[in-house]
């Protein structure tokens, strides 16, 4: 008896771990191409006609379609996408689609996580919908097929294709705009953040004070307003320029500060350094 159980175990535990593995009837794919500086990503699942005519015995006309198989088809897009006059936000985004004879509705959807059309259609949900013209596809395509076609610096085209009908929804990506703005900011020189790094990295780093000092004051001049923990950072450098008069001077504003943001940590080492810097 102790063998036959010992024999049931073991054969439930080649069952728990033995699984037969088989093709999916519409395949996963995935694929991300980069148009201007704007990088858009699609996954998707690829039914084929396999004997039926698509748009009559596999997807209905004038019923919104998952435009695809199984898990909803995801678009997300790193920046934003304009289709004619209207903009799709950067983001993450379900594909529904109406399939008609004569045109295509396509709708960009705030929620990914259906399986399929949504039970509940929610309208306020649809982030945009952009309507294209159906064509006829020059040779019958089997498996759908979504792309990105016709790639330039400013623009692309979202390519839809299954059985006899080719959509094609062009839009266009902001790089002109991006670059003239990365432009704009390289040659207006360094930023504050970026003094502020440098300032740190020669302060941790024990490095030429007097630089850090400038490159400090150059952050704080840009900022304007700068907040209670590079103040902290200029009282520092001060002292490391032995310039222990203005480094409390900054670690009292930057105390205030400290205090009203509620940052205890910043409070009590600041607190602690005006202590130690009013012994020199």
């Amino acid at each position: 008896m102790k063998h036959l159980f010992l024999g049931f175990a073991l054969l439930g535990s080649v069952a728990t771990f033995a699984q037969i593995k088989t093709p999916q009837p519409s395949s996963a794919a995935t694929f991300e191409e980069t148009v201007g500086l704007t990088t858009v990503k699609v996954e998707y699942s690829r039914p084929s006609a396999r004997g039926r005519k698509v748009f009559t015995d596999v997807v209905p006309f004038d019923e919104i379609w998952r435009t695809g198989a199984n898990k909803n088809t995801i678009i997300t897009t790193s920046d934003a996408l304009v289709f004619g006059k209207d903009t799709l936000k950067a983001g993450t985004y379900a594909i529904f689609t109406k399939p008609s004879r004569t045109d295509w509705e396509l709708y960009f959807y705030t929620s990914t996580e259906n399986w399929g059309t949504p039970e509940k259609w929610e309208a306020e949900k649809v982030a945009l919908t952009v309507k294209a013209q159906a064509f006829a596809a020059a040779t019958p395509v089997e498996t759908f097929t979504l792309a990105i076609t016709n790639i330039s610096i400013n623009g692309a085209t979202l390519n839809l294709s299954w059985g006899a009908m080719v959509v094609n929804f062009p839009f266009t990506v902001l790089t002109d705009s991006a670059v003239e703005k990365s432009i704009a900011q390289v040659m207006s020189g360094p930023s504050a953040s970026d003094y502020y790094r440098a300032a740190d990295y020669y302060l941790a780093a024990g490095k030429d004070p007097k630089k850090a000092l400038e490159w400090i004051n150059k952050s704080v001049e840009l900022m304007g307003d700068a907040p209670f923990y590079v103040l902290r950072k200029k009282s520092l450098i001060q002292a490391a320029n032995n310039d222990f008069k203005g480094a409390i001077a900054t670690a009292k504003v930057s105390l205030e500060k400290s205090k009203a943001a509620g940052n205890n940590d910043y409070v009590k080492m600041n607190e602690a350094s005006i202590a130690e810097w009013s012994k020199k």
